[in-house]
């Protein structure tokens, strides 16, 4: 099974930019979906984005425009770029493979947004 570890997450200021990575240990090159996912205390887990094998993205709508997620296979790494940082972003970030119904997590990088 995969092993993610999420690094990048910190304290920032509003509009301020975050760079979040998530490193693999083994290939993520035969997980056709990689993603983000955040929560913020007392909230349910949602979906920031998502990138498939091919390179198709997805965003939710609260982050788009803002946000870019990308791959590189090769280095078996996730990168999530957050500009323009709002309070509303402060959660623990959290990276994650699919493979059918099989998913694995990342232990969290917690990114803070405020003045």
């Amino acid at each position: 099974q995969a092993q993610l570890v999420e690094s990048g997450g910190g304290l920032v200021q509003p509009g301020g930019s975050l760079r979040l990575s998530c490193a693999a240990a083994g290939s993520i090159s035969s997980m056709p979906i990689m993603a983000w996912y955040r929560q913020a205390p007392g909230k349910t887990r949602e979906l920031v984005a998502e990138i498939t094998s091919g390179g198709n993205t997805i965003y939710a709508d609260s982050v788009k425009g803002r946000f870019t997620i990308s791959r590189d296979n090769a280095k078996n790494t996730v990168v999530l770029q957050m500009n323009s940082l709002k309070p509303e972003d402060t959660a623990v970030y959290y990276c994650n493979a699919n493979r059918l119904n099989l998913n694995w997590w990342g232990q969290g990088t917690q990114v803070t947004v405020s003045s």
